[in-house]
């Protein structure tokens, strides 16, 4: 199928899950917070996201992978979704979903540095360079210019430490995906496939959470409706609807294309958070999202016409 075959509503439809959704996932994880540690959150999340996404691909009959993959693609699903996504949630204890999701913007630019292979295609373009070093100059800016209110009320806000956590969880997700594109062979995904990255990040988050003490300290009976809600949230809309809608779109459009929610999510998670959770959001720091995203603009726009 190719995109001129596909119906407009289904591609907006598609488009509206990774911009939206995507977006909207920094605040629900906040909710989450409230009363579910980070590593629960992320260990229940991806082991029902993986078993509601069994059940279809056992109902539509998609082949079992190979063993090899299931291996490759347990890794890549532990350093894409724990390492990724749930430091995220962890750093969000310490600042707020805005914040996080403006660091997560910098991925692009984990891209460049990390793409070994192509290190001589891209450091010999003027302006991969440039976009590298003013993507993480607005970096340094946003975490500079951070309000001084918590993003929770028992907790301090530490802006430092979940910059850095982010960035990490950041470079995780780059090197999963890589790593996943490099050992995958590709025109042979299926349903399976997402299935075993969720059902391993689910497991494995479930290790951390044992080993962090965190369910000893987590009171199913004690957790408000809210915070159900933001996990409910994270697993229906973000792990199973817009990560489905953004496998489809690579599929039926070009992947410069389907990138852009890149950009998009940023902004969504900064309003959202500004409107729903009454994140402070100061002009300064719009400022500094406004270089961050000029940098990643300039430095994917680079790579596109460099070939990469």
């Amino acid at each position: 199928m190719n995109a001129t075959t596909v119906p407009r509503f289904w591609l907006v439809l598609a488009f509206f899950a990774v911009y939206f959704v995507w977006g909207t996932t920094y605040l629900a994880n906040l909710y989450a917070l409230k009363a579910i540690p980070p590593f629960v959150i992320s260990a229940l999340r991806y082991l029902v996201a993986g078993l509601l996404l069994a059940l279809l691909a056992y109902s539509k009959g998609h082949a079992w992978p190979q063993k090899e993959e299931i291996r490759d693609l347990a890794i890549s699903g532990i350093l894409m979704l724990v390492g990724g996504s749930g430091l995220v949630v962890v750093a969000e204890q310490y600042i707020t979903s805005g914040s996080a999701a403006v660091i997560v913007a910098t991925e692009p630019l984990w891209f460049v540095l990390l793409d070994q292979p192509r290190w001589k295609l891209y450091f010999s373009n003027g302006k991969i360079i440039a976009g590298l070093l003013i993507g993480f100059v607005g970096v340094v800016l946003f975490a500079q210019m951070a309000p001084a209110n918590s993003p929770h009320q028992d907790q301090s806000t530490n802006q430092f430490l979940g910059t850095v956590i982010v960035l990490v969880g950041a470079i995780l997700w780059v090197s999963g995906t890589l790593f996943a594109a490099r050992r995958i062979k590709p025109g042979r995904y299926n349903l399976w496939h997402t299935t075993i990255q969720l059902g391993a990040a689910g497991l494995f988050a479930t290790f951390l959470a044992l080993a962090n003490g965190e369910w000893n300290r987590f009171a199913w009976l004690a957790v408000p409706l809210p915070a159900w809600g933001g996990l409910a949230f994270l697993i229906l809309f973000g792990s199973l609807i817009a990560y489905l809608a953004f496998a489809w779109l690579v599929t039926v459009q070009p992947p410069a294309i389907v990138s852009t929610h890149t950009y998009i999510n940023p902004l969504i998670a900064v309003l959202i958070g500004w409107l729903a959770a009454g994140e402070e959001v100061t002009g300064l720091q719009v400022v500094a999202l406004t270089v961050v995203l000029t940098g990643v603009v300039l430095t994917q726009l680079s790579k596109i016409q460099a070939g990469g």
